[in-house]
């Protein structure tokens, strides 16, 4: 199975806050805040939500087509992601524009500060997906995460031409989005993602109710965090697909975890395993970045996934998905 996924491909600074942002907000000067912290390190990492979910199907297995574009600067990055099984010669780099940059700074509590400075990253609406279908030949899905507006609602119109199943994730560009640009982002999509405030958001975004959303879509997968991943479909006997998260203790960074997981659920789908399985695959992906700095240093070895697996869910998946993994470590 051929997947694409288009997005932003960014350099990411990650810092850590040691107290909690909480106390040094003040509820009613929430009007006026101007705000300072002292950060005790800094890590440059490599990152983008595209790039990052890439680079967990390529350790997976597949062989992924990102999407995207970048400044001159992606070259080492370039090296990096094919080095991982990334095919990166759909990515567009840009004469003008530096590769995107994100900023983030993570308190004790986990919670996080960010800012996103989409650079050459506004040049992937002039990408057209026609031309990488005419390069790698029929793709099964393409998955169209946050990037430049334009181009979600440009790769999303393609793939409904060409008719090629597509996959939804907005996330941090609801923000931006208006009422029509989200219906058209999620009609007719065969997963629809969303962490459980995005799903709030969506609604209000679209004018739609769950209801509504849902008969728009194939299946609406939403991560809560720590309570894990809710699966829901219209059709079928309306039962809803919970699958808890993989305990870890001593979270070092959060940055990254849901595009982990993305990268797992979808190797998982591409396998052909039951859509359960495909999520616990996800939620251990998950769980392993949660144990680096960085969205893209973990390392995925085929018996410490398996025993997050057997640990959390029990035996059902393992078989299922060790035939997937043999080619891990």
């Amino acid at each position: 199975m051929r997947i694409a996924v288009t997005g932003s491909i960014a350099t990411d600074h990650l810092m850590t806050f040691p107290g909690w942002f909480s106390e040094q907000l003040l509820a009613d000067r929430l009007d006026r805040v101007s705000l300072s912290f002292l950060a005790d390190n800094l890590e440059v990492r490599r990152g983008g939500v595209a790039a990052n979910i890439a680079f967990g199907l390529g350790v997976l297995g597949l062989r992924p087509v990102l999407v995207g574009a970048v400044g001159a600067d992606f070259e080492p990055y370039r090296v990096w992601l094919k080095d991982h099984g990334v095919d990166t010669d759909s990515v567009r780099v840009s004469s003008a524009l530096h590769t995107a940059r994100f900023v983030c700074t993570t308190d004790r509590a986990q919670n996080q500060i960010a800012t996103f400075y989409a650079g050459a990253m506004a040049e992937a609406r002039e990408i057209d997906l026609r031309e990488v279908v005419a390069r790698t030949g029929r793709l099964d899905l393409v998955l169209v995460s946050p990037d430049d507006p334009e181009a979600m609602l440009r790769h999303t119109r393609t793939c409904r031409e060409l008719g090629i199943p597509f996959a939804a994730d907005p996330s941090q560009q609801l923000a931006r989005l208006g009422r029509e640009e989200v219906r058209g982002l999620v009609e007719g999509a065969r997963w629809l993602f969303t962490n459980e405030y995005e799903t709030a958001l969506l609604g209000e975004k679209s004018g739609w109710s769950e209801p509504e959303i849902l008969r728009r879509v194939g299946a609406w997968v939403t991560t809560h965090g720590a309570s894990g991943v809710r699966i829901r479909r219209e059709d079928g006997d309306g039962d809803t697909l919970s699958v808890p998260a993989v305990e870890v203790p001593g979270v070092v960074d959060p940055t990254g975890v849901g595009d982990a997981f993305r990268a797992g659920f979808l190797a998982g789908t591409a396998w052909g395993v039951p859509e359960r399985c495909a999520a616990q695959l996800g939620c251990a992906v998950a769980a392993t970045v949660l144990d680096y700095v960085g969205t893209q240093e973990y390392r995925l070895h085929r018996e410490p996934l398996l025993d997050r697996i057997r640990t959390t869910y029990g035996l059902g998946c393992t078989a299922e998905l060790l035939v997937h993994l043999r080619g891990l470590s």
